[in-house]
């Protein structure tokens, strides 16, 4: 009982400090005060919490943590800009994504029925899952340097004692991560993250803890930006979306499957029907509850890969830990509080894992001239539209530029694209030879 609650604090740390930024980018960017961006995180925090339990008892059922979309993620930032086009004010606006996430959850729920889903589990090869994992460590990359050496904002210096303190805690947590010790390597993240905000602490890098003079228990409500609303731009919007978040979750399961085949020796059951139909339960709940539409994390993999523990246990009662934390306002400012760069080294040791399996995968793929074509035509368009500037897809529809600004979906899509004609091209010449 005491190795799960270790493990399940340790799994709700990372899923935590791995998602709270999101809500508070958003609700930056809709310019709500402090009260309601507190708000905003709990109600997306309780989402993810139950989620988390939603996929792991009627969906994957493996220890995948949810995280808030990044593609949800860039539409709510698409529609802030939207505000004195289409919509009149922000409330109009957020309550067309608030009723969007409601659409995508029933549209997963119709792709998993329809069979749609089952078909597009063929398209994640080990050269898309290489291509996929590789760029989502360099999409995230600046984000977990920047935030490693204390760069919070634009225009901010490098602060010399964080980029010490953020160092010492990646060579802590690689260290606890390889030590003998079976304890030691279990509740590596853990015994990091515990460590780091200490020594920040005494460094007098760390923030204080946020006062709150809310209630000590809070939960969340409902429908907050409004009743929901039928607009079919959304809806169109939320079709591309849903068919993009697939995909998203299958190159997530693909990677989880591989690491506990090759490293665990567990076989993974093949429930991508039960899988979609889990997130669209959970996408009902963000929108319900006005929250940010929740995905499974890719991520989970190099977590599981890092502390060696890919128990259903633990990772359920870190779902219920989360679930908890969310209705306690003060245990929410709390876990506010913990320094990012602490965070960021943290999660620097683990996507290095990340980088692991994805060379492990692509030795995997049998055609391996086939597959470096593929990854070099997906690897230069994700990459390349990395490096252009957002408001360069301004003038595109919402879809089209939460898409095309992403180069983790543009670069695995035009993998998908590129590596579908090179078979088809094979199939041809083999059916012609014959």
């Amino acid at each position: 009982m005491v190795k799960t609650l270790f493990g399940g604090i340790q799994w709700a740390v990372f899923l935590l400090a791995s998602s709270i930024a999101a809500p508070i980018a958003i609700a930056n960017v809709f310019g709500m005060d402090s009260g309601d961006t507190a708000l905003f995180v709990q109600r997306t925090i309780f989402v993810l919490g139950i989620a988390c339990l939603v996929q792991v008892l009627i969906g994957h059922r493996m220890p995948i943590n949810e995280g808030p979309a990044g593609l949800w993620w860039g539409i709510f930032i698409v529609y802030a800009g939207m505000v004195g086009v289409m919509y009149e004010t922000m409330e109009e606006s957020l309550q067309a994504l608030q009723s969007g996430l409601l659409y995508s959850g029933v549209l997963f729920i119709v792709f998993a029925y329809t069979g749609l889903v089952g078909k597009m589990r063929a398209l994640f090869t080990p050269t898309i899952t290489f291509i996929y994992l590789l760029l989502l460590v360099l999409q995230l990359s600046e984000s977990i340097i920047g935030g490693l050496v204390g760069i919070a904002g634009e225009g901010d210096a490098v602060d010399p004692v964080v980029v010490i303190g953020g160092a010492a805690v990646v060579i802590v947590t690689f260290l606890f991560m390889g030590h003998k010790t079976p304890w030691v390597n279990r509740y590596s993240v853990l015994l990091a993250i515990a460590g780091g905000w200490l020594l920040f602490v005494l460094l007098g890098k760390a923030d204080a803890i946020a006062g709150t003079s809310e209630s000590l228990l809070a939960l969340p409500e409902l429908l907050v930006f409004g009743p929901l609303v039928w607009d079919s731009g959304m809806f169109v919007t939320a079709l591309f979306l849903t068919f993009l978040l697939v995909a998203n979750m299958m190159a997530s399961m693909r990677v989880m499957e591989v690491l506990l085949k090759n490293t665990f020796s567990i076989e993974a059951q093949d429930r991508v029907k039960q899988a979609s139909v889990a997130s669209g339960i959970n996408h009902i709940f963000a929108g319900l509850f006005s929250a940010i539409g929740p995905v499974p994390i890719s991520g989970a993999a190099g977590f599981v890969s890092a502390t060696r523990n890919p128990s259903l246990k633990p990772f359920v009662m870190g779902g219920v830990v989360v679930l908890a934390i969310s209705f306690f306002p003060s245990l929410m400012a709390l876990l506010a509080a913990l320094p990012a760069p602490v965070a960021y080294a943290v999660i620097f040791a683990i996507f290095t894992k990340m980088v692991e399996m994805a060379f492990m995968e692509l030795r995997e793929e049998a055609d391996h001239q086939q597959a470096y074509k593929v990854s070099a035509f997906g690897l230069m368009i994700g990459v390349g539209i990395m490096f252009l500037p957002p408001e360069s897809m301004a003038q595109l529809p919402a879809i089209l530029a939460a898409t095309f600004s992403n180069g983790l979906i543009t670069g695995t899509l035009a993998a998908i694209l590129i590596e579908r004609y090179f078979i088809w091209k094979k199939a041809r010449k083999k059916t012609g030879a014959a």
